[in-house]
């Protein structure tokens, strides 16, 4: 049975700024997705292209704090730099994907990789907040950094196309990211007429944004920007390319559990967040310059 779709966010309001390096429409929760039904992910906020112009100052968002979830950022168009308090660093650039466990807490910082920076270009990016679940919440913070050329790798029959999996898998390729709870993360880059079929379990609550183009879903038309949540009926979805598109396909089993945020700390309950904002006073998180 097709996957059925509860709705089609064609505008997710106006962009603003996080930092200022992303210029962003947040689609989860801002596009009435509370987190609970689309659980585990938390957040989306999507950089469409946009030029951000030379500079010799590194646009970004400076140290702050996470705790309790991950933070995964795409890479479309353009170059990011990050910096953790547990000594990772990392540079993404198109097709690459930083996927940071802040854990039990973390101290970091990303910003527009220099040279990009000081030569400017079209910038796109993607970034996920995905939750983890209770019993690991308070894991040692790491960081995966995920190269293009190290991600599972479908070529479709005819020049049809490529797909990329980041987390998961799909049609049988596995995806390098390792998760802790199941995720299914997928960059489909389509030429127009392409078509391709995949299937994902009903529990898992599902959606994809169409980053470019123009493409039509199980029947229904889903033009460029526009974020489509499945309902958690049916297994199969159904893509054809109206014209060249970049998709971005998630899925993941929902945790059914208490999601209390405060900022960057998102735990199951008050009293977990008080003492995440105390550990962050005391300093539990470690030392990162700005």
């Amino acid at each position: 049975m097709k996957k059925l779709i509860e709705k089609i966010v064609t505008n997710s309001g106006k962009p603003h700024m996080v930092g200022d390096g992303f210029r962003v429409f947040n689609y989860i929760p801002g596009a009435g997705i509370p987190q609970e039904r689309i659980s585990p992910f938390l957040l989306l906020d999507f950089n469409p292209e946009y030029d951000f112009g030379p500079s010799n100052h590194l646009r970004g968002v400076g140290v702050h704090p996470h705790k309790g979830f991950e933070t995964v950022t795409i890479a479309y168009k353009g170059s990011v730099a990050h910096h953790d308090s547990t000594g990772s660093h990392g540079i993404i650039n198109s097709g690459d994907v930083q996927w940071m466990t802040a854990g039990d807490g973390i101290l970091h910082k990303e910003y527009h990789e220099e040279a990009f920076s000081k030569k400017g270009g079209p910038f796109e990016m993607v970034q996920l907040w995905v939750n983890l679940p209770k019993k690991h919440k308070s894991v040692t913070p790491h960081y995966q950094e995920l190269t293009a050329a190290g991600m599972g790798k479908i070529e479709l029959a005819d020049g049809a196309g490529e797909v990329n999996v980041i987390a998961g898998t799909f049609n049988g390729t596995a995806g390098p990211a390792e998760t802790y709870s199941p995720v299914n993360l997928i960059d489909l880059k389509l030429n127009e007429g392409a078509e391709i079929n995949t299937s994902i379990s009903a529990g898992h609550n599902t959606a994809l944004l169409v980053v470019n183009g123009s493409v039509e879903v199980n029947g229904e038309i889903a033009t460029e920007h526009n974020f489509v949540l499945f309902a958690n009926e049916g297994e199969e979805i159904n893509i054809k390319a109206n014209q060249k598109s970049v998709v971005l396909l998630l899925s993941g089993e929902p945790l059914n559990e208490p999601i209390v945020s405060y900022g960057p700390f998102v735990m199951n309950t008050e009293e977990e967040i008080h003492q995440a904002i105390t550990d962050f006073n005391m300093g539990k998180f470690g030392v990162l310059e700005d």
